[in-house]
């Protein structure tokens, strides 16, 4: 939602879940003081104007975020919102006790990792949350702490799993992620200029979004019961490309423009 409300913040999260949106991803650091708070950036630079890290701040001296934030994956966009507070995962969990939450663990950092499973016991929210990162160790750690939370795939285990699919053997394989998430790798371009990017960069993007976007796969894993989310999507032909391949659910900064979307969807 950081397309319509400051990332991050629990107004984007209450904007989201008034939609109707099934999930909301965020993502968790720890403070000086061992609050787990919800932050995309471990440096507040970018998104505060002050150059400091979270863990180096007690949770009563972070900074508020900047009234208006870029939307990473919408090139040339901002987000203005009045909500500019950084708010604890506590918060999040207590305003909507029936909301899954998927959580990104940003540090690899044990007690990051204990705090966070410790809170989704405390509230009982095992079922409603899956967490994990694109760093395998970080997912190793989530699972040694809490087994009862579903994972993610993270970057190393995505590849494995595309070596056993493009050689035949990902049926005969188990696997105990519950959760594929990946980009869709075609939005990168959106990112970059284009006519700045070499030759090389593009056909390496072209052959990640051939490799990953691929429908047999897809199907595959929501029959095995693993989700399928592809992140960050804005456009409507995105959002139609994703759910025709299979995909169990996007990630998206305009929930409203998804909503449409699916409304009028088949």
């Amino acid at each position: 939602g950081a397309g319509e409300n400051l990332e991050n913040t629990m107004a984007a999260f209450h904007h989201a879940v008034n939609l109707g949106t099934d999930m909301l991803e965020l993502d968790c650091h720890l403070t000086k003081d061992e609050q787990v708070v919800v932050s995309h950036d471990e440096n507040l630079k970018r998104s505060t104007g002050v150059d400091v890290n979270i863990s180096d701040l007690k949770y009563s001296e972070l900074p508020p975020y900047l009234c208006k934030l870029d939307v990473t994956f919408q090139k040339e966009c901002q987000c203005e919102g009045k909500d500019n507070r950084i708010p604890l995962l506590q918060e999040v969990f207590e305003a909507f006790p029936e909301t899954p939450v998927n959580i990104d663990i940003k540090m690899n950092n044990n007690v990051l990792i204990r705090k966070v499973s410790e809170l989704v016991s405390q509230y009982k929210r095992e079922h409603l949350t899956v967490w994990g990162n694109v760093n395998y160790e970080i997912v190793s750690k989530c699972f040694k702490e809490n087994s009862d939370i579903p994972i993610i795939f993270c970057a190393q285990r995505v590849l494995l799993l595309l070596g056993l699919f493009y050689t035949g053997l990902l049926p005969f394989i188990p696997f105990k992620e519950e959760f594929f998430e990946i980009p869709m790798p075609s939005i990168i371009l959106k990112l970059k200029e284009p006519e700045k990017m070499s030759r090389s960069q593009k056909f390496i993007i072209w052959l990640a979004d051939t490799l990953l976007m691929r429908k047999a796969l897809f199907d595959h894993l929501t029959a095995r019961g693993i989700q399928v989310y592809i992140w960050v999507l804005n456009e409507e032909h995105e959002y139609k490309r994703a759910f025709d391949l299979g995909a169990t659910g996007v990630m998206t900064d305009y929930p409203t423009k998804l909503k449409e979307f699916l409304h009028n969807y088949p």
